[in-house]
């Protein structure tokens, strides 16, 4: 998306809240008024979520409507071009996030996480079974599907091929990709994570030296990098295992793109190779905090918070809440393809240190 685009900003909702906002105006009763209408800026992965008929039908019973401008997390909370334009509110990927936006002197009222989602790796079914037999991958007792993430980023950076991690049917090195740090927050929590693996803890201002020409070293070996979540998994599901063998992305996005049409995925699960999400032993969790920037906003994090529309953004989406846990809505399609929990979760690293971080892979 280019940052024209960016600067004026796409409406995802808008046009359906504002009609929502005309049936309520026509049934002319005192019970119902216009939606407050709230502009924002949202990460891509929230899209399908806010375009939901469901979420702006909820959202207008609470009071509101959102005009939700597509902005990579890390962007929204540091581009003067962005902040400029004096949005209501910002609803980035990751709790790191609201320290960033504050040291960059954005005036935060509010923030509460609303939404959750694990880091997961994407990758295929033939590859995976290449990474289990070479003992880089395994299942766990429930059959969800990890990833020794360190020993993998480690092969990568020995510059060992697909061969010899048992995939031999693809080209060349092995390699992960993910999105560019400096602007979107699944690359940015991929950084920090590679970061903690590669310094055996969580990584301090102390230990980021020795770590940081290699987390470098990964990000370079991808080539080009999406500025967009949502784009990168695109571009997953359509460039198969050759082009996309492993990527970085959120454990709702594939849950969601099932749900969106089950049928299609029956066929899928039924072909040679179909998408899976690989777990990494340790992940990261995505937290997703509603940052209230003006008092209209203050009252979004309670209507997001609502059991109405936590069942939808679990039922429809994918998406955990607040806590990590998963909804009470049935998925037969992807119950067995989610954990109740994940225990191996790792801190992100403070914002001091992933500033630092980012200022290096810029460079």
């Amino acid at each position: 998306m280019s940052m024209t685009r960016r600067a004026f900003g796409l409406g995802l909702v808008g046009a359906s809240a504002a009609a929502t906002g005309g049936y309520l105006y026509l049934r002319g009763t005192p019970l119902f008024r216009d939606p407050a209408l709230l502009t924002g800026f949202v990460g891509g992965e929230k899209k399908a979520f806010l375009a939901n008929p469901r979420t702006i039908d909820a959202l207008a019973g609470a009071g509101f409507a959102l005009n939700g401008r597509q902005a990579g997390s890390v962007e929204m909370v540091r581009a003067p071009e962005l902040l400029a334009q004096s949005p209501d509110f910002l609803w980035p990927s990751s709790s790191v996030m609201v320290e960033i936006a504050r040291e960059n002197n954005v005036q935060v009222r509010r923030s509460q996480v609303v939404l959750n989602s694990p880091i997961v790796v994407y990758s295929w079914s033939n590859v995976v079974d290449g990474l289990i037999k070479a003992g880089t991958a395994a299942r766990d007792a429930a059959g969800h599907a990890t990833i020794d993430l360190l020993a993998f980023l480690k092969a990568v950076l020995a510059d060992a091929t697909w061969a010899s991690l048992g995939v031999g049917e693809l080209f060349g090195k092995a390699r992960i990709t993910a999105t560019d740090p400096n602007l979107s927050n699944s690359g940015f929590m991929f950084a920090g994570l590679a970061a903690n693996l590669l310094a055996g803890d969580v990584a301090t201002p102390a230990v980021l030296g020795s770590v940081a020409g290699d987390v470098e070293s990964l990000f370079r070996r991808m080539g080009y990098k999406s500025h967009s979540s949502g784009s990168l998994f695109e571009d997953y599901l359509a460039g198969g295992p050759g082009a996309y063998p492993m990527v970085v992305g959120y454990e709702n996005q594939l849950v969601e793109w099932i749900i969106a049409d089950p049928e299609r995925w029956v066929r899928v699960a039924k072909s040679a190779n179909r998408p899976v999400a690989l777990y990494p032993v340790p992940t990261v969790y995505s937290a997703h905090p509603l940052l209230s920037l003006k008092p209209g906003a203050d009252g979004l994090i309670e209507a997001l918070t609502s059991s109405e529309l936590q069942n939808i953004a679990w039922a429809d989406h994918g998406f955990r809440g607040p806590l990590g846990a998963p909804g009470t809505a049935s998925h037969p399609d992807v119950a067995a393809m989610v954990p109740e929990r994940l225990d191996a979760i790792t801190p992100m690293p403070e914002a001091s240190v992933m500033l630092a971080l980012l200022a290096r892979l810029a460079a």
